[in-house]
């Protein structure tokens, strides 16, 4: 399965690509799309930056076909109009993997950092490192980057223990089966329940 995470932001979006091959991460991309500047000498409509979102984002997919976009939830800024941007940036990556048929998730920025590093409050380099540890040394021009390629990481890792999940799941249902053609159970017992023993 081939995962792609967007980390989105009015001025950097990072983006990084994985596949995953049962346990085992592969690196496939990353980078990050510098938006143009809406301020300055070369005035650019704040519309631009989230077309240049679009425009970067569908030519990454083009390219390496990823069956999954992973994009990071908004967290509340301290700034209004930051967090209205951040907004509408990432608004811009969501319409774009939906346009192309791509299936969606979505984590924040805490369920990223638990999962890359094994703490919510890990400082950017921090998980940038950890990157590194599970796909291999890699160059990061940007935090963004490296972030990206942490959302696809963090899925990666829950699909793994949905699977584990769904494994053990199955284990206990077969075991379960197995006693019953031993014993008989009554539906309390059968679905786990413990009955007060008669007196």
């Amino acid at each position: 399965m081939r995962i792609l995470g967007v980390d989105p932001g009015s001025r950097f979006t990072g983006y990084g690509c994985i596949d995953q091959l049962g346990n085992q991460l592969r690196h496939v991309t990353h980078g990050t799309l510098r938006l143009p500047r809406t301020s300055g000498k070369s005035l650019v409509p704040f519309e631009e930056r989230l077309l240049a979102i679009y425009n970067g984002l569908s030519e990454i997919i083009r390219e390496f076909q990823p069956q999954i976009m992973v994009v990071e939830k908004v967290f509340i800024a301290k700034n209004p109009l930051s967090a209205l941007k951040l907004g509408e940036a990432r608004g811009a990556a969501v319409l774009t993997g939906k346009i192309h048929q791509m299936e969606l998730a979505e984590y924040n920025p805490t369920q990223v950092k638990l999962a890359i590093v094994g703490h919510g409050q890990a400082a950017k380099d921090q998980v940038a490192k950890m990157v590194q540890i599970l796909i291999g040394p890699q160059e990061f021009s940007t935090y963004d980057a490296s972030d990206g390629l942490a959302l696809a990481i963090c899925h990666a890792q829950f699909i793994r223990s949905i699977g584990k999940n769904q494994s053990a799941h199955l284990r206990s249902l077969q075991g379960l089966s197995k006693q019953r053609n031993k014993k008989r159970f009554t539906l309390a017992e059968s679905v786990g329940a413990t009955l007060p023993k008669k007196v």
